[in-house]
């Protein structure tokens, strides 16, 4: 396993995750890579480790170009272990490496995972001189964690970016003008959407910290290597972290006996008669993870549920449950399900879509049983209606 060239003297030895299927609980159907950097100058600086596990894959590249002792610094931009993970495996290898961290957050958290190994906290706009090139760090709490921090190294302008601009996909290409870009885009919209969302706020603060810096290079620490399209991936931060809507709407249902699923297709009528486009999931087929990329940027979110054992389905309720914690935007939602004898689930999807803050449309809209044309009908035209009425 070889080093991959970024420019001169910086090389990614990073690991290639296949089989990643499940990060904590979001899909991950393209796999993962966990990005490491080398910087050869006077001073031999890695960017980040990699995951437990896949540190023999990291030393093989590292010694595709020098022994792994020559390593001089070793710069810890995030604590979890997706990142963090080799370090004392790394340390071993190079046991008169330092060890640069964010000052607290960082320094506590990987004496928590690691124990004391002598960290070096660093502060906000604090430099690192490695030879010809320079370190300087910038920390962007929360995005996602409180021990998050950027490093930006110069005369290069790269800027390792840490979570932000990231994508959970495994690919044999290191950089945008290599990969399959589209495929880039959706993976990095879903990695935001089901992890960086709910630190909206901090993420644009992370952004106007970087905004002033010449920037040629974003090397996150998943997926690919940020080069020719900078001002592309800079945009649609910039649209995410703002929380603009798009013309679509979301429609999110369970179904036993095809009822809900009938109400579903009839709310998807109203949303077309008014000129919007929806995206109907099944989530007896859907993960919440692909649900939540796309509900990001909508308007409408509706969400329907079959009523069981008095309650609403487990998977709506997982869904709603996983929504609540991603939300990043206050959306125009609609409450409906199907019931036999019961019916207490239109309404407690009302009640879960409030505490997400969510803006009902209309009532919970309830069907008993086998809904007929004519009823089905009705449910378009109220819905028609509550849209018109915006």
């Amino acid at each position: 396993m070889k080093a991959m060239p970024i420019c001169e003297g910086v090389y990614w030895v990073g690991a290639i995750d296949w089989n990643l299927r499940n990060f904590h609980g979001y899909e991950t159907e393209k796999g993962s890579t966990y990005n490491a950097y080398l910087v050869i100058d006077e001073k031999i600086a890695l960017i980040d480790t990699v995951k437990e596990g896949f540190e023999g894959e990291m030393l093989a590249r590292i010694r595709s170009v020098i022994d792994p002792a020559k390593i001089d610094i070793i710069v810890s931009n995030h604590a979890e272990p997706d990142h963090s993970g080799c370090l004392p495996a790394v340390l071993r290898a190079a046991p008169h490496a330092k060890v640069y961290t964010a000052a607290g957050a960082g320094v506590k958290d990987l004496s928590a995972y690691y124990g004391d190994l002598g960290y070096i906290g660093v502060k906000a706009g604090e430099t690192l001189v490695l030879g010809k090139r320079t370190l300087t760090f910038v920390p962007t709490p929360m995005v996602h964690w409180p021990d998050n921090m950027v490093s930006f190294m110069t005369p290069d302008n790269i800027l390792f970016s840490n979570d932000a601009f990231g994508q959970h996909y495994a690919s044999d290409e290191r950089l945008d003008t290599e990969c399959d870009l589209p495929e880039a885009y959706i993976q990095a919209r879903k990695y935001y959407a089901n992890i960086v969302q709910p630190y909206g706020m901090q993420t644009g603060k992370a952004l106007a910290a970087c905004a002033g810096l010449p920037i040629q290079t974003i090397c996150p620490s998943h997926g690919i290597v940020w080069t020719k399209h900078i001002p592309d991936i800079l945009a649609l931060y910039q649209s995410w972290v703002a929380g603009e809507y798009d013309d679509t709407a979301v429609i999110v249902y369970d179904t036993m006996w095809h009822s809900t699923e009938a109400m579903a297709h009839a709310i998807e009528n109203a949303f077309l008669a008014c000129g919007l486009k929806p995206r109907l999931y099944n989530l007896h087929y859907c993960h919440n993870s692909d649900v939540i990329a796309d509900a990001m940027t909508a308007k409408y979110i509706a969400v329907g549920s079959p009523t069981l054992n008095n309650n609403m389905m487990p998977s709506v309720a997982s869904f709603l449950t996983y929504f609540k914690g991603l939300t990043g935007n206050k959306k125009k939602s609609i409450a409906f399900g199907s019931y036999g004898w019961g019916g207490q689930s239109p309404d407690q999807v009302q009640e879960m879509l409030a505490a997400c803050k969510c803006e009902a449309l209309l009532p919970a809209i309830r069907q008993a049983y086998k809904p007929s044309a004519e009823q089905l009908e009705k449910i378009t035209e109220d819905v028609i209606a509550a849209l018109r009425a915006q």
